[in-house]
């Protein structure tokens, strides 16, 4: 069992700034005191068991699918998957997706877990489109039928502003009306509005930073600023666990990439030490830039980024450093100013601040803040500026809403912050107290809980859904090949019935009794319903053809 405790204290201890303490103070108090709380991250080893079964179950359900292939090619079984058409016989296939063997044989199985349409706003609640397959998810039809009220504990409404209160709205109405839903047209030509001014600048204050730029994607602020930051003769050391939208800028950016440990100070530094003795590879030149790129919280694990040492990993080796606060502006830090006031520390400890509306915030798009030199440069190179269309005005008065009840500027004082750090400890504790694996920090709102077996994957999302709860599964490629979980994302806006509900679904019970039975205090799975799905999910594969 891997658990990291540490105490953690920021550099400069009284800071001061430039921006108005008190009136940020209106819905809660400065976070300066939250970090010499022991930060708790876990990340507990499963037992070997666990791993030989998984393994052994994925090796079984290989070679039955390399069966099932043999049996299409022989016309022994009916091939539904996706061919060539005749006339393209001898081209090079443009896409191979469903030629993918791993889409075929395992993903085919548990399609129906992802990608179901929702007909309501992404609440606590939600209402879902029922839909039903003929062909063992190759294809699916609706029935017409909408299953009312299903518990949201897959969408990113950390604060609950994801909502439809019509006096709630009331400013966003009045802005539709004014403005209409679409700007067509370049910040840098004609896409400029007095709304994202006004959205520019409360940003920078509520960050505490001298400017700010917004723009209409939370992804593309990612992908395509980081290029016009860093390019050839630059070094980029990015955490292995970065998102894509922070990965494929690397890229294209076309600097040199450099992977540190997930979380780990003692890799960072090495690369860091290394970059410096040995500089670029054959000339030994100096590097340009060296900039360090982390998450805020990590969506798929839950935990939270080391801040103050890396900040002061960077200040000793003169790098920069990009911090992408996706899923912690909002959700972290006492008035939600995100892992910067989580620790205690001053923005300007940070190079480049990103973060997106389209969590906490219940919008979209995102913004780079930082120094007036940094956002000055972003206006005139930064891609997305020149060539992307500007956030419709309607949104960026959703953000604006939002974050003024935030800063206690709108009169009010719902403590929405609060409630969703009071949730997310609750719930994380019962999922402890029932012996489940979870991984992450315990202020994450974001909740891993470990399956590890391919077979619990769909049988977890589809029990869950039985009972009017949508979770979101997750499996290998995009985790760790004995690390398949479930990813519940706790909300403001749940009540503490509605997370009682959750952990008290009969589901969850049944995949620990046997390790209570045992008497462990913390356990993945029942062994007996591990033996069941490991030797009937491949004779599934076979019976219930594709």
């Amino acid at each position: 069992m891997i658990i990291s405790i540490c105490e953690i204290r920021p550099e400069r201890e009284g800071w001061d700034h430039n921006f108005s303490v008190p009136l940020f103070q209106k819905n809660g108090v400065s976070n300066g005191t939250l970090n010499k709380k022991a930060f708790i991250e876990h990340f507990e080893q499963a037992p070997m068991y666990v791993a030989v079964f998984t393994f052994v179950g994925f090796a079984v359900g290989t070679i039955f699918g390399y069966l099932r292939d043999f049996m299409r090619a022989w016309g022994l079984e009916k091939r539904n998957i996706a061919a060539e058409r005749e006339q393209q016989k001898d081209f090079v296939p443009l896409y191979q997706d469903f030629e993918n063997f791993y889409t075929r044989n395992l993903y085919l199985r548990i399609r129906d877990n992802w990608n179901r349409p929702i007909c309501s706003v992404p609440g606590p609640q939600f209402d879902l489109m029922e839909r039903v397959t003929d062909d063992y998810n190759w294809t699916f039809r609706f029935t017409g039928r909408t299953i009312k009220n299903v518990i949201n504990m897959g969408s990113y409404n950390y604060l609950g502003f994801a909502e439809t209160d019509v006096n709630a709205l009331k400013t966003v109405t009045i802005e539709l009306e004014k403005y209409g839903t679409g700007v067509c047209s370049t910040r840098q030509e004609m896409g400029t509005l007095d709304k994202h001014v006004e959205l520019e600048k409360l940003v920078a204050k509520f960050l505490g930073v001298e400017d700010a730029m917004v723009f209409g994607m939370g992804f593309a602020t990612n992908s395509m600023n980081i290029p016009a930051l860093v390019g050839k003769g630059c070094l980029i050391l990015s955490d292995e666990l970065n998102h894509t939208s922070l990965v494929l800028g690397a890229r294209l950016s076309g600097a040199t990439i450099r992977i540190f440990k997930h979380n780990n100070m003692q890799s960072l530094e090495k690369l860091l030490r290394d970059a410096i003795v040995y500089g670029q590879p054959r000339t030994h030149r100096a590097w340009r830039k060296i900039i360090i790129l982390v998450e805020g919280i990590y969506s798929m694990e839950g935990s939270i980024v080391r801040l103050p040492e890396i900040v002061s990993l960077k200040n000793k080796y003169k790098a920069y450093l990009y911090l992408d606060e996706a899923h912690s502006i909002g959700a972290v830090g006492a008035t939600g100013r995100g892992v910067v006031e989580y620790f205690g520390m001053s923005p300007d400890d940070v190079d480049v601040l990103m973060g997106t509306f389209t969590k906490s915030f219940g919008a979209a798009g995102g913004y780079i803040a930082g120094k007036k030199g940094l956002v000055d440069f972003l206006r005139t190179h930064s891609h997305s500026a020149v060539y992307a269309t500007s956030m419709c005005p309607p949104v960026a008065e959703q953000i604006i809403r939002a974050m003024k009840c935030l800063m206690g500027l709108d009169g009010t004082t719902q403590g929405k912050v609060r409630q969703l750090e009071k949730n997310t400890r609750y719930f994380r504790r019962k999922l402890h107290e029932m012996g489940f694996i979870i991984y992450g920090n315990d202020d994450s709102p974001v909740v891993p809980l470990l399956l590890y077996m391919p077979g619990k994957i769909g049988a977890f999302a589809r029990r869950m859904l039985e009972r009017n709860i949508g979770v979101v599964v997750v499996g290998f490629p995009a985790t760790p090949i004995t690390e398949s979980r479930a990813r519940f994302c706790v909300s403001a806006a749940h009540t503490r019935e509605m997370l009682d509900t959750v952990s008290t679904a009969d589901i969850l019970p049944k995949l620990t009794s046997g390790a209570k039975e045992a008497g462990r205090n913390c356990a993945p799975l029942n062994l007996n319903n591990s033996f069941l799905h490991l030797f009937l999910w491949p004779f599934h594969l076979i019976f219930k053809g594709i």
